[in-house]
């Protein structure tokens, strides 16, 4: 990737497609960092693009950050490799100096759109003799290398769009591949790190496509073999629009802010595209591994409907609540979130507890899409005691107290059977013993007594959660406000 800002989701699609691939085929998952347009480098991009994908768990092999054999992994530190390569092209007269100057090369363009024609550069350097050239940098004149394209491209297979050429000397003119600075364009950086670091394949975007014939013109100047070319498909919105990054609403720092699992992140972006046999909701990374084909991979866009996110994640947060190890870390997680969101409200420290906060995980798991959810208000019950009188009771039933004693003494017997199947026939029972409460308002008289609120969850279910202490504490205390 380029570090011109933060790890988007058509950046994960294409490095989780470059990682399930290597991981299939035993490979290994290389990232490496473009940097070679200095002026739209961000700082701290590179390092926040290889802390996403270590947090998105899928993790480069070798990188800017772990090293290996074949580093340096940023390509501003590879300028002496493309240096040499430049020289070895204008050595074989595949490559030439082109000392046209930027005002030329804008008039050019200029008269191009002028006309309604592409612009491109007329390779007017092209023709300059040795004797022209030597001239020209005995005046100090700045210049640029440029590659000379030649007609007549061989096709290629692609491992996604199939057998594919493109023409590229008949629409473009010759292309920079080293600037004045010294630094590489990506033509040329691509071609030359892909060789040195024994790179057998590349899955990138389609927008590559058409270049793809002019980096396998470069390959052939080299005498180097190319590897193979995967290119997947636009990533869109659902309306087949641009994902939009002006509101920074697709940046995984984003999803990861707003407390989204990685898992659901990598689950959508392969549920919405293709290279598997159906889709499927709820795959975990292995699974993806093990059912990614790339031959399986079409070529229409991929359209990404986030609103379906919550769900995706719903289906994984269940998962990590149902492991015991992945459980516990949810547990600090949601103990930090109460302390946040309810810190100066007195919470009591025993709803703070590992086994209350778990037994509330393992209770609502399937019910939240997002841990946070547990701390909107729906769920402040759970934190901070309510604060309900006699009098909002009796305006239910006047049959309170009469509720209020059976279910005290349904929750003091020495064999209280604290399950919410077990509670919920109990309760049909209490409410026969009443002479005019229906069951629907016992159940609401006994929700707003545990939560102060209309709605919520069952109350058998507050009731398991909450526990028989702190159930009885709340009925002692509306009944005698």
């Amino acid at each position: 990737p380029t570090i011109t800002g933060f790890l988007h989701l058509g950046g994960l699609r294409t490095a989780l497609y470059n990682y399930i691939f290597a991981k299939k085929h035993q490979g290994t998952f290389i990232l490496r960092v473009e940097d070679t347009d200095q002026n739209r480098v961000v700082p701290g991009a590179a390092e926040g693009i290889e802390d996403m994908l270590d947090w998105a768990g899928i993790p480069p092999d070798e990188s800017p950050g772990r090293g290996g054999p074949a580093g340096p992994y940023v390509q501003s530190q590879r300028l002496e490799l493309y240096g040499r390569a430049g020289a070895a092209l204008l050595a074989s007269g595949a490559a030439y100096r082109c000392f046209c100057s930027p005002q030329r090369l804008q008039l050019l363009r200029r008269d191009a759109l002028r006309r309604q024609q592409t612009p491109r550069y007329d390779n007017r350097c092209r023709h300059l003799t040795a004797a022209e050239v030597a001239q020209k940098l005995s005046q100090g004149l700045d210049c640029v290398i440029r590659f000379r394209l030649d007609r007549g491209v061989q096709p290629f297979q692609d491992l996604v769009y199939g057998w594919n050429k493109h023409e590229v000397a008949e629409v473009e003119g010759d292309p920079v591949i080293l600037k004045g600075d010294g630094f590489p364009t990506y033509h040329l950086a691509s071609v030359v790190d892909d060789h040195h670091m024994g790179i057998t394949h590349v899955l990138r975007g389609t927008e590559w496509l058409a270049s793809t014939s002019k980096h396998l013109l470069l390959y052939k100047a080299f005498g180097w073999e190319p590897p193979q070319f995967g290119h997947l498909p636009l990533l869109l919105n659902k309306d087949g629009g641009k994902l939009s990054k002006r509101q920074g609403d697709i940046f995984l720092e984003r999803f990861a802010r707003d407390g989204f699992l990685p898992e659901a992140l990598l689950d959508i972006v392969t549920n919405c595209g293709s290279g598997f046999a159906e889709k499927q909701m709820g795959r975990t990374l292995q699974e993806l591994i093990s059912q990614f084909e790339v031959g399986r991979i079409t070529t229409h866009s991929a359209l990404l409907d986030l609103e379906a996110l919550p769900e995706f994640n719903r289906i994984h947060l269940a998962r990590h609540i149902e492991n015991q190890g992945l459980r516990q870390k949810l547990v600090r997680e949601l103990q930090g979130l109460v302390e946040l969101v309810y810190g100066d409200q007195q919470v009591h420290p025993d709803v703070l507890e590992k086994e209350y906060v778990e037994r509330v995980l393992l209770l609502r798991k399937g019910h939240i899409s997002l841990l946070k959810n547990l701390v909107s208000s729906d769920y402040s019950y759970l934190w901070v005691r309510p604060s309900v009188s006699r009098q909002q009771l009796q305006t239910i039933s006047a049959e309170v107290d009469k509720i209020g004693k059976l279910v005290l003494g349904l929750l003091t017997r020495p064999a209280a059977a604290l399950t919410v199947e077990e509670l919920n026939r109990e309760l049909r029972s209490v409410q026969k013993q009443t002479r005019e409460t229906k069951y629907s308002s016992m159940m609401q008289l006994l929700r707003l007594a545990l939560s102060g609120r209309q709605h919520g969850p069952s109350v058998a279910e507050m009731m398991v959660t909450l526990g028989a202490e702190e159930v009885c504490g709340r009925i002692h205390r509306a009944l005698s406000s």
